[in-house]
């Protein structure tokens, strides 16, 4: 085993579980509310390149994102935060009874937890319904949603506290993501090593050359054996 690194910590949607059968699922949401949810997207955009260019944290950020998007959309703030809440944060979770997760997820995370590694999960969305219905709720030592500490990934924030919760160094933790910029380079320069999930169709077309991981895996089999051997 790498004795280094004393946690592995996961991004969650389309890390742990594939995004495309989420989406189906939303399908008809999709459709309904596209206006709004696109608007919701260019503001969460948005954020994070303010980030970028200006880095710290947004002290109250679910105000400051419903101020943005409401501003976009031409509503009253308060009216777009319950939306936000009650569609997005909320609504979505009930789809997680029925989503499957990877394969050997779960026996991955019992190797790595039976190894002594302690498990971590920081997600830009809250998480811990849906690790519920999902059933891997009890695999975690933390679980931390992004916004909750002033900031989107990949700013250092999210990724410090999480260091911070683990009781670890950034350099003890490897951080485990499907996304380049968001999850690779956020983890990166926080310090952390990473690990990116990559599917069949990006290994064949190499896209993911140009991201500086630490480690790609396809399989999960394969992330384990790269822990533990």
């Amino acid at each position: 085993m790498n004795h280094e690194i004393k946690a592995v910590a996961f991004d969650l949607d389309g890390t742990l579980y594939p995004n495309w059968r989420l989406n189906i699922r939303l399908l008809p949401f999709l459709i309904k509310e596209w206006r709004f949810l696109r608007g919701f997207g260019k503001i969460r955009k948005n954020i994070r390149l303010r980030q970028e260019q200006s880095p710290g944290i947004f002290t109250d950020f679910y105000d400051f994102q419903a101020h943005l998007t409401a501003q976009l959309l031409g509503h009253q703030p308060q009216l777009i935060k319950e939306k936000i809440e009650k569609l997005i944060y909320q609504g979505w979770e009930k789809h997680f009874l029925k989503i499957k997760l990877f394969p050997n997820v779960i026996e991955t995370l019992t190797k790595l937890k039976e190894a002594g590694l302690k498990l971590g999960l920081l997600s830009d969305f809250p998480a811990a319904n849906k690790l519920k219905n999902l059933r891997i709720e009890s695999f975690w030592d933390t679980v931390l949603c992004s916004e909750d500490t002033g900031a989107l990934k990949p700013a250092k924030e999210p990724f410090m506290e999480l260091a911070n919760s683990l009781g670890l160094k950034p350099s003890q933790i490897l951080y485990v993501g499907d996304s380049g910029f968001k999850d690779i380079f956020g983890a990166k320069r926080s310090g952390m090593k990473t690990a990116l999930k990559i599917n069949c169709l990006s290994m064949k077309s190499r896209k993911f050359s140009h991201i500086k991981a630490d480690f790609f895996f396809i399989d999960y089999r394969k992330l384990s054996d790269f822990m533990l051997k």
